[in-house]
């Protein structure tokens, strides 16, 4: 039997696109401004390098099953997803359970996975602060954050999480909906939850608080007149319209998934590009909230 002197896992060359996606991700949205205490962002599935790998990479708000197969159909190198898709940790991988058979699907076909999550959302230039543009409309506004970011680097401060939001002039409720809806992807449906007697077409909202997903702890403490969040629970609901404010909440992904497509997207295309020209960023066609609203009338 030959020697071949010693051989393992250190020889294994990482993928230098994938470490180019990851360093183009921190230098637009740093990891010092995820709130570590829960979140797990960074590089959760990596992936070496491999002859004829493409440099191209797929943006996802949650990684499912049919996102991984459209990524290994669209060719793609790397998978940037919004949401982590390891959050806790794992004690064995096996198909047994989706999300680990989906991780050995991407593992088999050297496809990394980027989880930036919170570190988006409190960047000064990151989803909440697009969130609160949307309300804001044309109107002018005072703005500040919920929850200040203690970590943020001096390249992006000041940072946090949600956004607030205190108007010139006081706006129409409607109009923000309006607004709302048109911006997150044409949305027919929202859920309202407004103060007992208060009309939605002649509410005024003098400030405001946003914050994505499960953002209503992040809003709880804010003395404003409306909170938007992607969802919020039944009590959370109660408790707002016990103090006097309108809720909305547009269903979880939706209020995130227009910002990785209108300002994630073509800034991490716009990074990659000045180092490898042929570089792509595509979108999922699979990627959608979980949840739609259906009218009994429509199962006639």
């Amino acid at each position: 039997m030959e020697t071949q002197g010693p051989w393992g896992a250190w020889q294994v060359q990482s993928s230098k696109f994938t470490q180019l996606v990851v360093d183009s991700m921190k230098k637009l949205y740093p990891e010092e401004l995820a709130d570590r205490s829960w979140d797990n962002v960074g590089l959760l599935v990596g992936n070496p390098e491999a002859q004829g790998q493409r440099p191209r990479v797929l943006v996802t708000n949650d990684l499912t099953w049919q996102v991984a197969d459209d990524a290994i159909k669209k060719r793609v190198s790397v998978i940037v997803s919004y949401h982590p898709f390891i959050f806790s940790g794992l004690k064995s991988i096996t198909n047994d359970d989706p999300q680990q058979a989906t991780l050995l699907r991407l593992a088999r076909a050297e496809i990394a996975v980027y989880c930036p999550h919170t570190a988006v959302d409190a960047a000064p230039q990151g989803l909440n602060a697009w969130l609160a543009d949307i309300v804001s409309g044309p109107h002018s506004d005072k703005r500040s954050v919920a929850i200040p970011c203690s970590t943020a680097p001096e390249s992006h401060s000041p940072a946090g999480y949600g956004a607030l939001g205190k108007f010139e002039n006081p706006v129409s409720l409607a109009e923000i909906l309006q607004r709302l809806a048109a911006e997150l992807g044409g949305l027919k449906h929202m859920m309202i939850a407004s103060p007992v007697g208060a009309e939605i077409r002649t509410t005024l909202i003098r400030s405001f608080g946003v914050c994505a997903g499960s953002g209503y702890d992040v809003l709880k403490k804010a003395d404003v007149d409306l909170l938007v969040t992607g969802e919020a629970s039944h009590h959370s609901a109660l408790r707002a319209i016990q103090q006097g404010r309108t809720l909305v909440q547009v269903f979880h992904s939706n209020s995130e998934r227009g910002y990785l497509h209108k300002v994630l997207a073509p800034r991490l295309e716009k990074e990659l590009k000045a180092v490898v020209p042929e570089a792509e960023v595509l979108l999922s066609q699979f990627d959608k909230d979980p949840f739609t609203i259906c009218g009994i009338d429509e199962l006639d």
